[in-house]
């Protein structure tokens, strides 16, 4: 089922000229080396930072690891093989489904019990799926291989993180890898410009494309390289964090008491410059899926 988006902060957020849209652009997007690597991870140490717009001082126990990048379409393409051969998920009805053991039900005000169960974790019908699915197995649409993943619903992201033993960031975890200690607003710093990330009406590639709801960008694209005369700007978090600003919200672990939904973090593609700082949330429902949404994983750190 599709749900469409609650925006807790700042009801402005999208307006008719930059809301999301179904589909895909008319012809693959040009294929675009950024030299930074999706497989690898950054290490973020635990202690003390600072949380949210207000600053409040929080600690986090325990150093752990962020993956680098969001999760791309090579990545979750994989995932998808080997998790249908282990009989992790499977498809019904043109839909990736897989168990998810269901929430705790407390019957608060708007609360939708979330029951054990087979849920949605990609749609294969849907024309923004940037997978292609032969009956056997899942490849990357062309262009679209170094591109985070999206179309994917909160059981989706969560089940790829739990396959390879790693897991969703709760918001806390989220937040510090996007800021570090020092209270900045973006990854990068305290202001932000067009070449920083991929949000509504940055003049990106993929808007000259498209039109000015532009298109995702590869993962790591705002590095400080330039690419067919489009220079950009070395924005990645203080440890060293690619795209945790613009390009795709990003699913949170938490579950919270008494709410049914799920939380994401990072801003959009599809969102203005000020909806990008690190302390705005986003929410939908688990089972929600659209082309703004993807995930990266977090894990223990390893020796």
């Amino acid at each position: 089922m599709k749900r469409a988006f609650v925006l807790l902060t700042l009801v402005a957020l999208l307006v008719a000229g930059c809301a999301p849209v179904r589909g895909m652009p008319p012809a693959p997007p040009p294929s675009m080396g950024t030299g930074i690597d999706p497989q690898t991870w950054a290490l973020v140490p635990g202690g003390e930072f600072l949380l949210g717009q207000h600053n409040h001082e929080t600690t986090i126990d325990c150093d752990y690891e962020v993956m680098v990048t969001e999760a791309t379409n090579a990545q979750y393409a994989r995932y998808l093989n080997d998790a249908l051969a282990t009989g992790t998920v499977r498809i019904v009805d043109d839909q990736v489904v897989g168990y998810y053991p269901g929430d705790e039900f407390h019957g608060c005000d708007h609360e939708e019990k979330i029951e054990a169960g087979e849920w949605l974790h990609i749609p294969l019908d849907d024309p923004g799926l940037r997978l292609d699915f032969d009956g056997s197995s899942f490849t990357p649409k062309p262009g679209y291989e170094n591109h985070p993943m999206v179309m994917v619903t909160w059981f989706g992201a969560k089940a790829y993180c739990e396959f390879y033993g790693w897991r969703l960031p709760t918001e806390i975890e989220w937040q510090k890898a996007a800021r570090g200690p020092d209270g900045r607003p973006f990854p990068w710093g305290d202001e932000i410009e067009p070449n920083n990330a991929n949000f509504y009406s940055s003049h990106d590639l993929s808007e000259k494309i498209v039109g000015a709801l532009g298109d995702t960008t590869p993962v790591g694209f705002y590095n400080g390289r330039s690419y067919e005369g489009y220079q950009t700007l070395d924005s990645a978090s203080p440890y060293g964090v690619y795209d945790m600003a613009g390009n795709v919200w990003e699913w949170a672990a938490d579950v919270y008491e008494g709410a049914h939904y799920r939380y994401m973090r990072g801003g959009s593609k599809a969102n203005y410059a000020y909806n990008l700082r690190v302390w705005t949330r986003n929410n939908a429902g688990p089972d929600y899926f659209g082309p703004s949404a993807g995930f990266r994983c977090v894990r223990a750190v390893t020796e």
